[in-house]
């Protein structure tokens, strides 16, 4: 059976998408100090970097096996939303790139969730 370019499109978008996160879950499990004086500087608790670790591999997991991909894109587009927060330093241009990059992405899961939901409609 031949693929279609969009599913194609969709299953290689999902992988990318699911590489960033994969990337901070390893980032996060082999050093977690730097995700843990981000918090600091922000007054949370460094512990909190485990349930996002978690929740940084578990959704790349689903991303790529293709699981409840409209509610995964949704909950990852609403982190990069929240997680945005600790970037938005207007003097730093490094930080500010990403914190446009993470609303960015968050528009590619929302347009990914989107798209997941309309095809269950159908």
């Amino acid at each position: 059976m031949k693929a279609s370019v969009s599913a194609v499109a969709l299953t290689l978008g999902r992988w990318l998408l699911a590489s960033l996160f994969f990337a901070g879950f390893l980032q996060k499990l082999i050093d977690p100090s730097a995700a843990q004086a981000l918090l600091a500087s922000w007054y949370l608790p460094g512990v909190l970097v485990w349930p996002a670790m978690v929740f940084n591999g578990l959704a790349a997991f689903m991303l790529v096996t293709g699981i409840w991909v409209a509610q995964v894109s949704f909950a990852l587009a609403l982190y990069c939303m929240f997680t945005s927060i600790f970037h938005l330093i207007p003097s730093d241009p490094w930080q500010m790139s990403i914190f446009v990059k993470n609303w960015a992405i968050a528009g590619g899961l929302l347009v990914l969730a989107g798209h997941a939901w309309e095809r269950r409609r159908c």
